[in-house]
């Protein structure tokens, strides 16, 4: 079975989906290994933000961790809440 909590894209994707919009970001949760989302279950758990209008993802402190074209609005990205 596949913990969503573990890093990749696809599990950033379905956790936006299920995700709540708000002040120009989603929330999601990952483990995490200095404080970096990690690939492997780990027993640290943090919250991160991931802000589709610029394609970055955010650290609880909202330092910019990484930027991915794959998830910026200005690359083609359209986020959940924009599907009808």
């Amino acid at each position: 079975m596949n913990d969503l909590h573990t890093y990749s894209e696809e599990n950033l994707l379905a956790q936006i989906e299920n995700s709540h919009y708000e002040l120009g970001f989603y929330r999601v949760r990952f483990y995490t290994k200095n404080g970096l989302p990690a690939d492997q279950p780990t027993d640290t758990l943090d919250e991160f933000y991931l802000y589709p209008s610029g394609g970055t993802l955010r650290d609880k402190n909202f330092n910019i961790i990484f930027y991915s074209s794959k998830f910026d609005t200005y690359r083609g990205f359209i986020p959940p809440h924009l599907k009808s």
